[in-house]
């Protein structure tokens, strides 16, 4: 199998790379997060100039392998924009199910003007499926919401929700709801690793069915497992970064005259942390290159989030362990880095969620024998 990046994909992570480079270290980062917004307007919109934000809304230009590569840039800089949740993720569910007008409404979002989210999740329920309280109700011509959404990721400040709701006739629909349209109660906050997210109140909200009204229950599905891949390919950048700092500090800290990296224990608790790192790394890779070849497999994306969420736990402690003391101030980055990767293995579905889907799908495979 080939891992290897096209020319072009090298370009945009370069290109990403640069861009989230020249925008944050530690310091600028942790005073963004501390403004307001959480996130800087000027970066998002040289993210829409290189077209970053507009990502996978025509496949046949850019899929999840290049979503893959700009979501690696995004954790190694632990960049704060909401580049998945309220651009990527929601804007692929309007690009595949929306109406013409619809789709117009990309060409806004793919240039920075307009911020999506997609509000699936609700309360008390974080399983992998796709039924959910939040009702539709058909109104002669027009559409009401009512129910609670929460956590909306990017909610805070998003224009425009797509919003999963339960059919009349059953099965769920998505539907498209102005946020700002005052017909809703939006309850804004910040998450434990910096980012922003809102409880989202409806209550005979009007909507609009994205395309028709009817199940679109394996549009749902897809989507959740792209976001999956994108997550898993953000807790790759950060792991990554973390080890890097981690095997840095080895290298310079000194303990009785001797840098740290010369203690054998410390040196074989680090090369633990690389095996972790490649084990996420090449589950990740499955994960998007499976996506990118038409398959959507649920469980090839529970595989990969298993393996994102145990990695990514192990070097986020290690990491932590082997700085010491400083690992735990809000100051040096490595905290921050392991609050992201802790907040990404709770995301739609946390390690024992997926490895409980795991076990359901065991009779699916044949017995091997020796």
């Amino acid at each position: 199998m080939d891992f290897q990046l096209s020319e072009e994909q090298a370009l945009l992570r370069d290109t990403t790379r640069d861009l989230l480079s020249r925008s944050y270290d530690a310091e600028s980062r942790n005073k963004i997060i501390d403004t307001e917004l959480g996130w800087n307007r000027e970066v998002w919109s040289q993210l829409a100039d290189t077209g970053i934000l507009g990502l996978g809304f025509e496949p046949e230009e850019a899929g999840q392998l290049e979503i893959m590569v700009v979501l690696n840039e995004v954790g190694r800089r632990l960049a704060p924009e909401p580049i998945l949740h309220g651009a990527l993720a929601p804007g692929a569910v309007i690009a595949e199910q929306g109406n013409e007008a619809q789709v117009q409404l990309l060409d806004e979002v793919a240039a920075g003007q307009r911020l999506l989210a997609f509000a699936h999740l609700e309360p008390g329920n974080r399983t992998l499926g796709t039924d959910v309280t939040t009702n539709a109700v058909q109104q002669g011509d027009s559409w009401a919401l009512s129910g609670r959404k929460n956590p909306v990721l990017a909610g805070d400040s998003a224009q425009t929700l797509v919003v999963t709701a339960a059919l009349p006739d059953g099965g769920t629909g998505l539907f498209l709801v102005d946020a700002e349209a005052g017909a809703l109660t939006r309850h804004p906050y910040r998450t434990f690793d910096g980012q922003r997210g809102a409880q989202i109140d409806f209550d005979q909200t009007p909507a609009e069915p994205l395309g028709e009204a009817v199940d679109a229950s394996p549009a749902i599905r897809n989507a959740v497992i792209r976001i999956q891949s994108a997550l898993c390919s953000e807790a790759v950048g950060a792991m990554e970064e973390a080890l890097r700092l981690t095997t840095d500090y080895l290298k310079t800290r000194k303990q009785f005259g001797v840098t740290l990296n010369k203690f054998q224990t410390l040196t074989q608790r680090a090369a633990d942390m690389y095996v972790s790192l490649e084990l996420a790394r090449s589950m990740n890779f499955y994960a998007a290159m499976s996506i990118a070849d038409g398959n959507l497999d649920p469980v090839i994306a529970s595989r990969a989030k298993l393996q994102i969420g145990r990695s990514g736990r192990h070097i986020g402690q290690e990491a932590i362990q082997l700085h010491g003391g400083i690992g735990m101030t809000a100051e040096y980055p490595v905290g921050h880095y392991t609050a992201r990767l802790t907040a990404i293995e709770h995301t739609l579905g946390s390690t024992e969620d997926h490895l409980r889907f795991l076990s359901e799908h065991i009779d699916d495979h044949d017995l091997a024998r020796l």
